[in-house]
């Protein structure tokens, strides 16, 4: 899927204007967006970056895009970021690389959102292959836990090496769950998640996402508007 991959994040880095201040996402996907303003940035083109985690940081800094902080930066021209689904609606789960606390305060903070992705992440519902991942405070994850259960899902820790439990940026741990039908109703599992003490975020988005850049394998690019 690198083709695709690449194909996506160079076509969706041609959104980006002079003088923009851009939210930069997380994920495989999103490294060739950075490789792709890099080359720009070298070229001339003046841009300040927000980075959704520790590891875009690093990778961004590395290749040389100038960065601020989101209290820096206030309100952001435009983030591009990944997804690990999206649907026809444009409703997504992110977070498969741990940053959807960050990634959903970015993007909210954007006045416009494109997001890349090849083919296989774009489904007619969400959650049925891919787990939805929820970010929870250590302290309250079996109650959540229990939460969870009761909704009719499955959650599951996710482990870092030597089965300790992975950690956010943040400090917190992150249950993988399953919902046997998958996602029936983005918008209200949304809700009804952010109403149970002990989660900080979910991996929904609802209404986040503007623009969709889908690669493919032959190296093209096609652009969806939401």
């Amino acid at each position: 899927m690198s083709h695709a991959k690449k194909a996506a994040g160079h076509r969706a880095a041609e959104f980006v204007e002079d003088g923009m201040t851009l939210g930069l996402g997380t994920g495989s996907t999103v490294f060739f967006v950075l490789e792709a303003l890099a080359d720009r940035v070298q070229g001339g083109l003046q841009i300040r970056g927000v980075p959704t985690s520790l590891d875009t940081q690093r990778v961004a800094g590395e290749f040389g895009i100038p960065l601020v902080t989101l209290d820096e930066a206030l309100e952001l021209d435009l983030t591009i970021d990944g997804a690990d689904e999206i649907d026809p609606a444009f409703h997504m789960i992110k977070g498969g690389g741990g940053a959807l606390l960050r990634e959903k305060i970015v993007a909210r903070a954007s006045k416009r959102v494109v997001i890349v992705a090849d083919s296989g992440k774009v489904v007619e519902r969400l959650g049925l292959k891919f787990l939805l991942p929820i970010e929870v405070v250590p302290f309250a994850r079996q109650v959540v836990t229990r939460e969870l259960e009761g909704l009719g899902a499955t959650p599951v820790m996710r482990i870092a090496g030597k089965d300790e439990p992975y950690l956010t940026d943040n400090g917190n741990q992150i249950l993988d769950t399953r919902f046997k039908n998958g996602i029936e109703d983005p918008p209200a599992l949304e809700r009804t998640l952010a109403a149970i003490p002990g989660i900080v975020e979910s991996g929904i988005f609802v209404d986040l996402a503007h623009v969709l850049v889908v690669g493919s394998e032959n190296g093209e690019a096609e652009v969806r508007e939401r």
